[in-house]
């Protein structure tokens, strides 16, 4: 049986509420017994989920910063998240 999706908007989800709907479509489209239009629906809303959690989790990302220390390994600073250099 299909569970009926919200139509909260995506862009305002919080990451862990648009994570734990886009694993809900998934479960149901793999149960193979929704109607095919649901099914495309349901698709392309978690194709928008995916997308969300994605630009989230690089927005998080990006937002790290790595704690610099001096010669002696004493904590001076902070500089951005590079990950290049991990």
């Amino acid at each position: 049986m299909f569970v009926i999706m919200t139509q909260t908007a995506i862009e305002n989800m919080a990451f862990e509420d648009a994570m734990g709907e886009l694993e809900t479509i998934v479960r149901n489209l793999e149960t193979g017994q929704t109607k095919l239009d649901e099914s495309i629906s349901a698709y392309e809303r978690g194709v928008a989920l995916k997308k969300h959690c994605e630009k989230r989790l690089n927005d998080a990302r990006l937002k790290i910063e790595k704690i610099t220390l001096d010669q002696n390994g004493t904590p001076k600073g902070t500089e951005p998240f590079d990950p290049e250099n991990q």
